[in-house]
């Protein structure tokens, strides 16, 4: 009888969630909108998993109570009084077998280290670092909150500090850039002051893919927005530390996952975030994840299920994802 297993990643901006059998051989797939609760409500987040859910067991040819076992890793699933919401959302696809739970970020690590354990990275449209020691009795982790706890390394915290950074440019507390340039464009104004006033009132926001401004302005040269970037690297590294210093890793060598598509902006992100780093774990060993977070799901299922899957099944997981590769 073949055994089958769930991964599921809901992310801040997509939800994925994979089947495969206990070979590794990915047989459904399904991809729905943003599983983080802190974004959709639970509501929201209920439909995108059912959506993703329905095309993933309608792909594979199974039903949900074939499910030997389950990877959970939800975005927003940052604190004890979340899980039972969260589960509340998930027992709703009445799913067979064992299921594990953690947050998004955790799953970098499956996905990115064949050990198992260490210390995952995000920066993408928000931040976040959580790790494993070697036994996975203890977690290290960071509050996921965002700017509001001062973790600020992600494109909406970069974006945030660039905004005070044209504020400053205007009223000149701060040095001016060229970034105000790029941005009146970008919002189609003449002048400093309707850009501020444009943003200040409402008239204008700040998306995301804007950070792409910021990373083409520093690439000319503009000192200010280099400084900006190397001041997001600085954060990711403060970050990353804190869950070294959690862990008791700063004499260990351990693997540390960088995630989210930061990481592709601009080299000095990861220039600055290793020198940071490697001042206090000098044996860090880092790696750039390239495959889906989802394939991490998929492998906590399995272990959910007390199914030790070897590294063929990591190789056939990857060979036969139906999503692109590499991952961003």
């Amino acid at each position: 009888m073949t055994d089958y297993y769930l991964g599921a990643d809901l992310g801040g901006t997509k939800t994925h969630i994979m089947i495969s059998d206990q070979s590794g051989n990915v047989i459904g797939f399904g991809e729905s909108g943003t599983g983080n609760h802190e974004m959709v409500g639970y509501e929201g987040m209920c439909e995108n998993l059912t959506s993703a859910a329905h095309q993933a067991f309608t792909s594979a040819g199974i039903k949900p109570v074939n499910i030997s076992g389950s990877g959970f890793g939800v975005a927003g699933f940052d604190w004890p009084n979340q899980k039972k919401p969260v589960m509340g959302v998930i027992n709703t696809l009445d799913l067979g077998g064992r299921l594990e739970l953690v947050n998004d970020t955790v799953l970098g690590i499956l996905a990115g280290s064949l050990r198992g354990w260490g210390i995952a990275v995000v920066s993408g449209t928000g931040c976040n670092c959580w790790g494993w020691d070697k036994t996975r009795s203890r977690i290290g982790r960071v509050t996921g909150g965002g700017a509001v706890f001062g973790e600020n390394a992600g494109a909406s915290e970069l974006l945030f500090r660039a905004t005070s950074i044209l504020a400053k440019a205007w009223t000149t507390a701060g040095p001016p850039t060229t970034l105000t340039d790029v941005f009146c464009r970008r919002f189609g104004v003449a002048t400093p002051e309707a850009l501020l006033q444009g943003l200040l009132c409402g008239e204008f926001k700040m998306h995301p893919s804007d950070a792409l401004l910021v990373f083409e302005t520093a690439k000319k040269g503009d000192p200010v927005t280099i400084d900006l970037i190397r001041w997001v690297g600085r954060e990711l590294g403060e970050m990353a530390c804190a869950v070294i210093r959690q862990l008791k890793f700063e004499d260990s060598d351990f693997d540390l996952v960088q995630i989210g598509s930061m990481f592709d902006g601009s080299p000095l992100i990861m220039e600055e975030m290793k020198l940071v780093i490697l001042q206090s774990a000098p044996h860090a060993h880092f790696i750039r994840l390239q495959e889906h977070p989802v394939i991490g799901a998929v492998l906590l299922g399995m272990e959910a299920a007390h199914y030790c899957a070897g590294p063929d099944v990591r190789k056939l997981l990857t060979e036969s994802s139906p999503i692109r590769r590499p991952f961003r």
